[in-house]
């Protein structure tokens, strides 16, 4: 049997958010990198956004509903909010305190890109009910998978929910959205550049984490 990588014990009790637009892939390399973590004798938890709870499944239906078609931003926004504050208390936050690697497909990054810039909402106004929806909680990294728009779209297909049908347009002001977040918090963010095979996008994301979490336990010491 193969020596567990020693920059996974870095991430127990650490909250790590896989983002991304529409057919990054970020779902994929978020189930894989659960996987590949337990697999190496870690503990895991691992949500998705909006649900990961009774109450927040009841929400994302409401959500990803095609009927819902004329839902005003402020109301996703709102929803998606009270989706997550279920999840941060009864998962997320109980799950950290358990020393886990917690795992989230999705976070409040996702609401600054699609409500915020590519939807219309200041930063100020979804940070501020962020703030009240998670109680402070902020991820120790946000992995962005970045793609293009033709490449997410090609990827996508026909079967589309309500937020994936809002046109090319508001999809390339959500990839924009997301690298402006990188952009400004090198601190918390990094981008992986998802355009290549699943593989060795894995290769890159695994990359990533183990050099952001060894520098930080450098820095720690």
């Amino acid at each position: 049997m193969d020596t567990p990588p020693t920059w996974l014990a870095a991430l127990r009790g650490r909250f790590l958010v896989f983002d991304g637009p529409d057919g990054s892939g970020k779902t994929t390399q978020f189930r894989w990198f659960a996987e590949f973590c337990r697999t190496n004798g870690e503990t895991v938890t691992d949500v998705r956004e909006p649900g990961g709870t009774a109450i927040g499944e009841q929400i994302r239906d409401i959500l990803l509903d095609t009927a819902n078609a004329d839902m005003s931003v402020r109301c996703e926004m709102l929803l998606y909010m009270a989706s997550r504050a279920q999840l941060v208390e009864q998962r997320i936050r109980p799950a950290l305190e358990r020393g886990e690697i917690v795992l989230a497909d999705r976070f409040i990054s996702s609401t600054l890109a699609y409500q915020g810039t590519a939807g219309g909402l200041s930063v100020e106004e979804i940070l501020a009910v962020g703030r009240v929806a998670v109680g402070g909680l902020e991820p120790d990294l946000v992995v962005v998978f970045d793609v293009d728009e033709r490449t997410a779209a090609r990827r996508m297909g026909m079967l589309l929910d309500r937020m994936e049908r809002k046109g090319a347009e508001f999809h390339r002001r959500v990839r924009e959205g997301y690298l402006q977040q990188v952009r400004d918090r090198p601190d918390r963010y990094v981008r992986v550049d998802a355009i290549a095979d699943a593989e060795e996008v894995a290769r890159r994301l695994h990359e990533t984490i183990r050099r952001r979490f060894s520098e930080s336990a450098r820095v720690s010491r």
